[in-house]
C-alpha cells in the first residue's frame, strides 16, 4: 500500500457539555481513537476532531440552578469532558467548542445564508417538547407523556420558531443514500432510518432551527430568535477545519479543502437521524459534498439496563483507570463492543477480560520470554539458525493476524480485530508449551534450538505489539522498549514528526509487521509487569466500599447544599404547600429511636400525630403547649412504625430551631 500522504478526516460527535460524560460516552472518543491510530499506522495523514456542543435550554438551565453563568457551567464541563479524553490518552489534532467565536460566526452566517435562499422561514411550534434530549415532538409520536427517544416526560410548547424546508432535499437525499450503500453504517442502521423518516406517510417534516424561550444559543439576525441546537452543533465538522460560508468552496482554506468530505463520522446509533437526515441536507443546501460514511455505533449498558444516575449504574471511566489503568480501560471498550449490538459492562466482565486477555495472554508471555532470554542468554538475541516445522506455523500466525487486523480495522469490526491479535497471542503461548524451551535449556546440544525458539517468541510479541498499537499505546511502546526494537521506536518518532503530531505513536503496519526484524546480536531490556493480576472478591469490595462512602458524601453535601443552588419554583408550586398554625397538646420520645418524638398537634379543626427528629434538641416538656407551623399536607409516613401525618416547620441543620407562634395566634390558619 502507497498511500503515505493520503488524508483521512475523522471526527466524534461532539458531546454535549451538561454532564461529567459517563463510560458509555467516552468509548466513542475511544474508539474514534483507535481507528486514527491505525490510519496513521497505515500511512494516511489523519486529521481526527472531537470537542464538545455547549448551547442550550438544558445548559441554561443548569447554569442558573447552579448560580453561575452559562458561559462559566460549560467551561467547567467542557474541562472535564477535556481532560477524561486527555486521560484516555486519545489523539485528537482539534477540540471544537461551540462557543468558539470562529464556530458562533460561521452558524450565524449559515442561518442568514439559509433564511436569503428560502430554505428556511419563520412560523410557530405547538407540539411536545423533550427538554433532555432538547426535541420537539408530534401528538402521534408522544405515548403516555413521555419522550419517544429517552421517556423522559414531555411538556406542551408553543413558540414562534424558524423552521428547515425538509421536504426542499428529501428525495434527493434519498437517491443519494441508494446510490452509495457504504454511506450509512452498520446496514441495520440505513435500513432504520429510510422506513422510519424518509418513506413515511406526509414525507420529511420541516425542521426547528431556533428558539425563542431562552437566550444561550448563537444569535441571529431577528434577535429573539437563537440557533437551535441541531443547526448549531452539526455544522462543527466543517468550522473546526475553517470553513466559511462567505466564501465559494475554491475560496476556502487549506485546511477545508484538504480534509472536506470527511471520511467517517464516527456517532452513537441514538443521534443517528440528526446525522444522516439533517446534516445531509444542510450540506446539500450549502453546496458542499456529503461526507464518506457515517457509523452509528451501539451503546453500552451496565449489564443489561443502559447507565442512568438515578437507577446508581454509571460508570465513569476516569474512575475506571484509576483502578486498572488506561490501558485497560480502552481495551475493555474496544475489545467488548460488538459492531452491530450493544455492548455491556460491569466490574466482574471487566476484571475477567483483564485477568484472562491482558494479564494472562498478553502480559505474562512477554515477561516469561524475556525473563527467559535473561536466563538462558543474558538478554542477547540469538540467531534463528535451527528451525523446524513448527516454527513455519507462528510465523503465518503472525501473518494471518496482521491481515485479519488490517481488514477488520478498514470494516471498523474493532472488537474482532482485538480479538485477531488475541489468538496470535494464544498461538505464541501453546507455542511455549510445544517447545518446552526450559527443557532444551537442560540439554548443551539444543542451545541452537532453544536460541532459535526465543527468537521467534521474541519477534511474536514484537509483531503484536505493533498490531496492538491503536488499541493500547502506552502498553505496545512499552513492549518495543524493553524488546529494544530502535527501529520501530526511530520509525515511530520519524512519522510523528513527518505529520506534525504532538506524541510519538505512529507506525507503518505494512513495514513493521511482517516477521523476522529482530537483530541477532542486540540485547532485550528489563521485563515489567504490564498487568498485574486482580483479585475478583478483593476488587469489587473495593468498589462496594467506595460507592457506600461516596453515596454517603453525596447526602452530606445535599443536605449542606446553599440556598442559591436551589433549584427555583413557580408560585403555583408554592402555594400548592399547604402550611398552617398547631399547638402541640402531647408529646413523647419514640423508643429506641434517639433522634424521634411523637406529638399530638391540635390545628382547630383536627388533631394528628406527627413524628419528628428533632430529639436530640428538645424535651417533651420543652414542646408542649407551644404553637407551631405544620406542613400539613405531606402524605403520611411511617417512622419506625409509627405514622407520621405532617412536618413541623424548623431551621437549622447542626442546631436545629422549631419555629414556635405567639400564644395568641388561632389554630388553623393558613400561613402564606
Amino acid at each position: 500500500m502507497n498511500n503515505e500522504k493520503e488524508k483521512f478526516y475523522i471526527t466524534t460527535a461532539i458531546a454535549y457539555a451538561s454532564r461529567k460524560p459517563h463510560f458509555g460516552n467516552t468509548y466513542e472518543v475511544i474508539m474514534t481513537d483507535a481507528i486514527a491510530r491505525y490510519k496513521r499506522a497505515r500511512g494516511y495523514d489523519v486529521f481526527f476532531c472531537t470537542g464538545t456542543d455547549e448551547h442550550g435550554q438544558k445548559i441554561e438551565n443548569y447554569a442558573n440552578e447552579s448560580g453561575v453563568t452559562p458561559q462559566k457551567y460549560v467551561d467547567k464541563v467542557t474541562g472535564e469532558v477535556r481532560g477524561i479524553w486527555d486521560r484516555m490518552n486519545t489523539s485528537y489534532d482539534y477540540f471544537v467548542r461551540t462557543t468558539d467565536e470562529n464556530h458562533v460566526k460561521a452558524v450565524a452566517k449559515i442561518f442568514k445564508r439559509f433564511f436569503d435562499q428560502g430554505d428556511i422561514y419563520k412560523g410557530s411550534y405547538e407540539g411536545w417538547y423533550c427538554t433532555p434530549c432538547e426535541s420537539f415532538f408530534t401528538d402521534t409520536q408522544v405515548a403516555d407523556g413521555k419522550c419517544p427517544d429517552c421517556g423522559a416526560p414531555v411538556q406542551r410548547a408553543s413558540e414562534e420558531a424558524y423552521f428547515f424546508r425538509m421536504n426542499k432535499y428529501a428525495d434527493r437525499l434519498m437517491d443519494y443514500i441508494e446510490s452509495h450503500p457504504e454511506f450509512i453504517e452498520p446496514e441495520s442502521r440505513k435500513k432504520e432510518m429510510i422506513n422510519n423518516f424518509l418513506k413515511v406517510e406526509g414525507g420529511l417534516q420541516d425542521l426547528c432551527v431556533s428558539r425563542t424561550s431562552f437566550k444561550w444559543g448563537v444569535p441571529t439576525f431577528d434577535d429573539r430568535h437563537v440557533v437551535y441546537v441541531w443547526l448549531d452543533a452539526l455544522t462543527n465538522y466543517i468550522t473546526a477545519i475553517g470553513y466559511d460560508p462567505d466564501k465559494s468552496y475554491e475560496e476556502q482554506s487549506d485546511l477545508f479543502k484538504k480534509n472536506w468530505p470527511a471520511d467517517v463520522h464516527i456517532i452513537g446509533k441514538d443521534i443517528l437521524r440528526f446525522h444522516t437526515i439533517y446534516w445531509p441536507i444542510f450540506l446539500m443546501a450549502l453546496g458542499l459534498p456529503m461526507p464518506k460514511k457515517i457509523f452509528g455505533h451501539p451503546w453500552f449498558n451496565f449489564g443489561a439496563d443502559k447507565m442512568s444516575k438515578s437507577k446508581g449504574n454509571v460508570i465513569y471511566a476516569d474512575r475506571l483507570a484509576d483502578r486498572f489503568g488506561v490501558d485497560g480501560v480502552r481495551y475493555y471498550a474496544l475489545a467488548e463492543m460488538p459492531y452491530g449490538s450493544d455492548g455491556s459492562i460491569t466490574y466482574e466482565n471487566v476484571i475477567n477480560r483483564f485477568n484472562t486477555d491482558l494479564v494472562n495472554n498478553l502480559g505474562n508471555l512477554v515477561k516469561r520470554t524475556l525473563d527467559m532470554q535473561k536466563k538462558y542468554f543474558e538478554k542477547v538475541i540469538r540467531e534463528p539458525s535451527c528451525p523446524e516445522p513448527l516454527d513455519e506455523e507462528l510465523k503465518e500466525a503472525c501473518r494471518v493476524a496482521t491481515e485479519k487486523v488490517c481488514a477488520l480495522m478498514d470494516l471498523y469490526h474493532i472488537a474482532d480485530a482485538t480479538g485477531a491479535v488475541m489468538t496470535l497471542l494464544s498461538r505464541a503461548n501453546k507455542y511455549i508449551d510445544e517447545t518446552s524451551p526450559w527443557v532444551l535449556a537442560k540439554d548443551e546440544s539444543k542451545r541452537a534450538r532453544l536460541g532459535t525458539v526465543l527468537y521467534n517468541l521474541l519477534e511474536t510479541i514484537r509483531v503484536a505489539s505493533v498490531l496492538l498499537l491503536p488499541f493500547i499505546p502506552a502498553t505496545s511502546a512499552e513492549i518495543l522498549s524493553e524488546l529494544n526494537a530502535t527501529s520501530e521506536l526511530d520509525a515511530l518518532a520519524q512519522t510523528a514528526d513527518e505529520l506534525g503530531r504532538k506524541n510519538a505513536g505512529y507506525l507503518l503496519f505494512d513495514k513493521f509487521s511482517s516477521f523476522g526484524q529482530l537483530v541477532p546480536g542486540n540485547s532485550v531490556g528489563e521485563s515489567k509487569v504490564l498487568f498485574a493480576r486482580l483479585d475478583e472478591k478483593k476488587v469489587l469490595d473495593e468498589i462496594a466500599a467506595e460507592r457506600e462512602a461516596e453515596a454517603a458524601e453525596n447526602k452530606s453535601d445535599k443536605a449542606k447544599e446553599k440556598p442559591e443552588g436551589c433549584a427555583l419554583i413557580g408560585i403555583d408550586d408554592f402555594m400548592r404547600i399547604e402550611l398552617r398554625t398547631a399547638k402541640i397538646l402531647e408529646c413523647e420520645a419514640v423508643p429506641k429511636a434517639k433522634k424521634l418524638l411523637k406529638l399530638k398537634v391540635d390545628l382547630g379543626y383536627e388533631t394528628r400525630q406527627v413524628v419528628s427528629g428533632i430529639a436530640k434538641f428538645y424535651r417533651p416538656d420543652d414542646l408542649i403547649g407551644k404553637k407551631v407551623i405544620l406542613v400539613s399536607n405531606l402524605r403520611p409516613a411511617t417512622l419506625c412504625g409509627i405514622e407520621s401525618n405532617g412536618m413541623i416547620l424548623a431551621s437549622g441543620e447542626e442546631q436545629v430551631r422549631v419555629v414556635f407562634l405567639s400564644d395568641d395566634t388561632p389554630l388553623g390558619e393558613r400561613v402564606r
